[in-house]
């Protein structure tokens, strides 16, 4: 598993290297914002912690932009710990947040449960099946007890990040953000049209998709 630090700061750099590779992770560093987006350019990572304050390119500003390239998952590191900054992040799509100063090992769980919940969505089979419900992620194909059924492909898209992220809440900024991408400028009523028409084309496993009131929804297990 390869992982990006980046941090002005040479000695966290260092520290988290140190506690990182004990962990058996490959070490990557970035000294700024402008370096973690060309190393991601030219390279590929399981994750990144980046810090939000620094020279350059900030991490905020540097997270948007890797996020338009690839996918990976990130850990913020802040001084901050505002409310209006970890809300920020999320709407970036930042897997989780470390206030400094930190324990190390602390951040060693956080790196390992995110990589852990990755690898699993990543392996997961590329057919779903949960009762009656089928979905081939590759032939975009859904099926309702044997029977094709026809989703438009923004219904599929949402219908399949759901999936990958069965049992996890997802708020609606998330889920606008994951599906219709960051330059949406709609509000939550396009998502909630969208899932009143997903509930209603896969039938009786509309009861999977789950309102969670004030949030967002979440897609059940199986028991």
């Amino acid at each position: 598993m390869k992982i990006l630090v980046v941090d002005d700061e040479s000695k966290i750099r260092e520290m988290i290297r140190k506690y990182a590779q004990y962990e058996g992770y490959d070490v990557s560093e970035a000294k700024d914002g402008m370096e973690a987006v060309e190393k991601c350019a030219s390279s590929n990572y399981d994750l990144i912690v980046m810090d939000v304050m620094m020279p350059n390119l900030d991490g905020f500003s540097a997270c948007k932009e890797i996020k338009k390239m690839k996918d990976i998952p990130v850990i913020m590191l802040t001084a901050l710990g505002e409310e209006y900054d970890k809300i920020h992040g999320f709407d970036l799509g930042i897997d989780d947040y470390v206030v400094k100063p930190f324990s190390p090992k602390e951040l060693m769980m956080r790196i390992q449960a995110i990589l852990k919940r990755t690898k699993s969505q990543s392996e997961m089979a590329e057919v779903f099946t949960q009762e009656g419900l089928k979905v081939d992620f590759t032939a975009h194909i859904v099926e309702i007890d044997g029977e094709k059924v026809s989703l438009s492909p923004k219904e599929f898209d949402l219908l399949e990040y759901m999936i990958r992220n069965q049992g996890i809440a997802l708020t609606r900024e998330k889920l606008l953000q994951k599906v219709w991408g960051y330059d949406f400028f709609g509000d939550d009523r396009t998502l909630d049209t969208h899932i009143k028409l997903l509930r209603k084309n896969i039938g009786p496993y509309a009861k999977f998709i789950v309102t969670l009131r004030g949030v967002g929804y979440r897609f059940e297990k199986a028991d």
